[in-house]
């Protein structure tokens, strides 16, 4: 299935001036529901992304379902990006859709498919894309080598995802301060 967005006419649209789409992919010994559980609940991201993310903070107490959003630091970059599921289609994909960059001015995605790859056992794979509409944006999406550092930084996150879940231990969770004296939530 195709992860790209599509133009009214269905043909993939081109833009010169994006980054991406950046993929990676990890195959993974646990359940296909189970790593989907994992990774659409967003409080688990830094878990294994925090290798390239800082800062990160959730921006509603329910960190799972659509609408569920977050708001982190690209460290090697000093940018920082939201992003807000869009959509969710259980088991198999996440949608999130975001923005990024000076005044949050740059449209970002991201999308994850959870595939089976045998007997409980699965494959991720993640697609991340920018769509930068101003010229700043336009000259640092396209400098030499920023594709490239996207690609090895999720296929590094995948490689964490991939221990951690096939590790067993519980990952450290990140929590909406003050969230535990809400009645209800948590």
């Amino acid at each position: 299935m195709l992860l790209a967005w599509a133009g009214p006419d269905g043909a993939p649209e081109y833009n010169r001036a994006r980054m991406g789409p950046v993929t990676a992919t990890m195959p993974i010994d646990a359940p296909r529901a189970e790593v989907y559980a994992f990774l659409a609940d967003l409080a688990n991201r830094p878990a294994f992304m925090g290798r390239f993310l800082s800062d990160f903070r959730l921006q509603r107490l329910d960190s799972t379902g659509v609408g569920a959003g977050a708001r982190f630091r690209v460290r090697e970059r000093g940018l920082w990006m939201e992003t807000v599921i869009a959509e969710l289609d259980p088991p198999y994909r996440i949608i999130e859709e975001g923005k990024g960059a000076r005044l949050g001015r740059m449209p970002i995605h991201t999308a994850w498919e959870v595939t089976e790859a045998g007997i409980d056992s699965s494959e991720v794979k993640v697609v991340h894309w920018t769509e930068p509409t101003h010229m700043v944006d336009k000259i640092r999406e396209r400098t030499p080598g920023m594709q490239r550092w996207y690609g090895r930084a999720l296929g590094g996150a995948l490689t964490q995802l991939k221990d951690l879940l096939e590790g067993g231990g519980a990952s450290e969770r990140v929590a909406v301060a003050g969230g535990d004296r809400v009645p209800g939530a948590g």
